[in-house]
């Protein structure tokens, strides 16, 4: 099979990857010339773990290119994949679907015969019925099914969560386009992975409902680690308590500074919007959105309180900065909010990154990148745990203790022992536990 993918972003280019990895012929296409020459040379964008090897191996192998020539990506083309931006469109916090619309008339115009059209991005429900309106003003000689297969891919996991999926989800409502989907997801019927078939809006609203759930969740074990704090309760225990029961599970009941990155924050946000205009508001997600925006306020506050109510003057070592480990996304990390807000107040900052291309790019002026965790925390009045890559969790309290002039550490992931930290003669404060 050969299938095209426009876009060389996350979604497309992992998901390209991928399909090659599956013995599907797969072109990617994008119309920024230096990302697509930078791939022809083995140089990969973003990071995500195994995603270099994976390209190199299927472009080695003549199963995965990449082009500008949207033309030249349809040629014997099966199916057409959607995987451009959707960000929230400034102002009113709708899904932006430009990008999606232009490349749906594009690859009208470049058909030759009949395809299947798959919407890979996350759209809002409806998307698919606006695009099969494009399709039939733009070439009503031809018969192009449109498709929708939303994505579940976790930053820094991607690749497995693509191999090995909780469930492919297939919205359509031609069996060409069914079929034709199902022999590219051949390869997962030997793990028994799960095929939910359903129609268009369906198929967008799950990556939706999804998607706010688990915001929601962790939202929620949030505002439990407060509580928890005022209770004297731990909120450790009280997640392990809750995700033990099968019909919670224990995922996602980690508390800490707020979610962000590509999907959660522009993806709540959307379904809001929606839902608001269809006249059926979804009121937890709304609450959701407003209480992780405060809590990435709070948690500034917190480090300032530790300060003993005062950032000026002081220095703080924040480590990690994107928005989870094993990726370098900054999109709505917490540390955009925590680290000016801390600058603001008079505090000198010194970080740490494993990944900081993106971060160096958004972080304050003045701010020391350092090169090591421990030059980070070098002469620090306060520490502050903000992205839990592994290599933080093995630092050693004592070490820490050695290289600070002060004593203050904050863990905002709740990653390190605090019994260790504290026999190091360390102040230690954590999310929800004592």
């Amino acid at each position: 099979m050969r299938v095209a993918m426009i876009g060389a972003g996350y979604v497309g280019l992992v998901s390209g990857a991928c399909f090659a990895e599956f013995g599907v012929d797969v072109c990617v296409v994008d119309t920024e010339v230096s990302k697509v020459e930078a791939l022809r040379a083995g140089r990969i964008p973003i990071y995500e773990p195994g995603l270099d090897r994976l390209v190199e191996e299927n472009a080695r192998d003549g199963r995965l290119s990449f082009t500008t020539d949207l033309a030249e990506a349809m040629e014997g083309a099966d199916a057409v994949f959607l995987a451009v931006g959707t960000p929230s469109r400034r102002g009113d916090g709708h899904a932006d679907l430009s990008y999606v619309f232009a490349a749906a008339e594009q690859v009208a115009r470049a058909a030759k015969g009949p395809l299947v059209l798959v919407t890979k991005s996350t759209v809002p429900v409806g998307t698919g019925r606006k695009i099969q309106a494009i399709l039939k003003k733009t070439r009503p000689d031809l018969e192009i099914d449109v498709a929708s297969n939303p994505e579940f891919l976790r930053e820094g996991n991607a690749i497995g969560d693509f191999m090995r999926p909780d469930r492919v989800v297939i919205g359509a409502e031609s069996d060409r386009a069914f079929q034709v989907l199902r022999r590219l997801y051949r390869p997962l019927y030997l793990i028994e992975t799960p095929i939910v078939q359903t129609g268009l809006e369906t198929a967008e609203l799950i990556k939706y409902a999804a998607n706010a759930f688990l915001a929601v969740k962790i939202t929620f074990i949030n505002q439990m680690a407060d509580l928890c704090e005022k209770a004297g309760a731990d909120v450790h225990d009280v997640a392990r308590g809750m995700g033990l029961d099968g019909r919670i599970g224990r995922k996602f009941l980690h508390a800490g500074p707020g979610y962000g990155g590509s999907c959660f924050p522009k993806d709540t946000l959307a379904l809001a919007r929606t839902a608001q205009e269809l006249g059926a508001p979804v009121t937890i997600v709304e609450q959701t959105i407003a209480a992780n925006d405060a809590r990435k306020e709070a948690m500034a506050d917190r480090v300032v309180a530790a300060l003993g109510g005062s950032a000026a003057g002081k220095t703080v070592a924040v480590l990690g900065l994107t928005f989870k480990p094993e990726t370098d996304d900054m999109r709505d990390a917490p540390s955009l909010v925590v680290v000016p807000r801390l600058v603001e107040a008079g505090a000198a900052i010194r970080t740490y990154d494993p990944q900081p291309g993106h971060a160096r790019q958004m972080m304050p002026a003045g701010i020391h990148f350092a090169e090591t965790a421990l030059d980070a925390v070098e002469g620090a009045d306060a520490v502050v745990l903000l992205t839990e890559w592994n290599e933080f969790r093995a630092l050693s309290p004592d070490r820490l203790k050695a290289a600070m002039r002060g004593d203050v550490v904050l863990d905002l992931r709740n990653a390190w022992d605090p019994a260790a930290f504290r026999e190091a003669g360390l102040t230690y404060q954590s999310i929800g536990r004592q």
